[in-house]
């Protein structure tokens, strides 16, 4: 038998309304100045950076500065498989009587895969000292007990003044195998290439570890000093950080660029 014609008008409009509940949930939108909205919960210690480095692979300079434990995990739309990594956001927080309603800025330094993270187009997982960062004085507690919040957020560019770019060897790095976290981009943030020139050498590129890590396998050992191209993610900005890791490197060391994007 043929469906009536009020079935078929039933029909439509609950596959109406599962579209547009898709809609919204989807495309989340910015307002005119780049502000949206986001939802906001924190993890680890009260004064804490949330972990020991997190997924992109910052280690322990996620509590030291510039740095500071004013970082966050990303849910999988800011996190974006480790593209993300380095990016930083101002969050302003108005919807609790906690709330200081004055912005702090955060660096992406860690994934949050599931949980709130999920159910929203848009959340952070604050480091307990970026959560209490948005609250006003005294009411750090407080806002950390309140559980899910509503925040507005926008991308911003990251500034770490008075420090560049730096290059933290990975610990199982060998002339073969060469992987560095590249930290404290100004800017974007983030970036969208890496290359690396051995001496004697042209540049080469090298593959994204899902994480601020980046890696190369040779196939053949890379004889330093090493330049290092960037290009940042957003802005296809270009920095050289000219023999920044020297001949005689170290794994698991830090070597400190002259260079950064301004």
């Amino acid at each position: 038998m043929a469906p009536s014609s009020s079935h078929r008008y039933l029909a439509l409009l609950a596959l109406f309304a599962v579209s547009l509940k898709f809609c919204c949930c989807q495309n989340e939108t910015l307002d005119a100045s780049g502000w949206g909205n986001a939802g906001v919960t924190w993890y680890g210690e009260p004064d804490g950076a949330g972990s020991t480095g997190g997924a992109c692979g910052y280690g322990f300079a996620v509590a030291n500065p510039p740095l500071n434990a004013m970082v966050s995990a990303g849910g999988p739309s800011l996190f974006d498989n480790g593209k993300g990594c380095g990016a930083c956001y101002q969050i302003m927080c108005n919807g609790n009587p906690a709330c200081s309603g004055k912005p702090i800025t955060v660096t992406i330094t860690d994934e949050c895969p599931g949980g709130p993270c999920t159910s929203e187009p848009f959340h952070f997982d604050l480091s307990g000292r970026s959560m209490g960062a948005l609250a006003k004085p005294g009411q750090a507690d407080r806002l950390r007990s309140a559980g899910v919040l509503r925040v507005n957020f926008r991308r911003v560019a990251c500034l770490y003044q008075g420090t560049n770019i730096a290059f933290r060897i990975d610990a199982g790095a060998n002339p073969y195998y060469v992987a560095f976290v590249v930290e404290y981009e100004d800017g974007d943030g983030d970036l969208v290439s890496v290359e690396i020139q051995p001496a004697g050498g042209n540049f080469m590129p090298m593959q994204e570890m899902r994480s601020a890590v980046w890696k190369i396998n040779s196939g053949s050992p890379l004889k330093g000093p090493y330049n290092i191209r960037l290009t940042s993610a957003r802005s296809r900005k270009v920095v050289v950080a000219q023999s920044v890791i020297p001949a005689n490197w170290k794994a698991d060391a830090t070597y400190r660029s002259i260079v950064n994007f301004h």
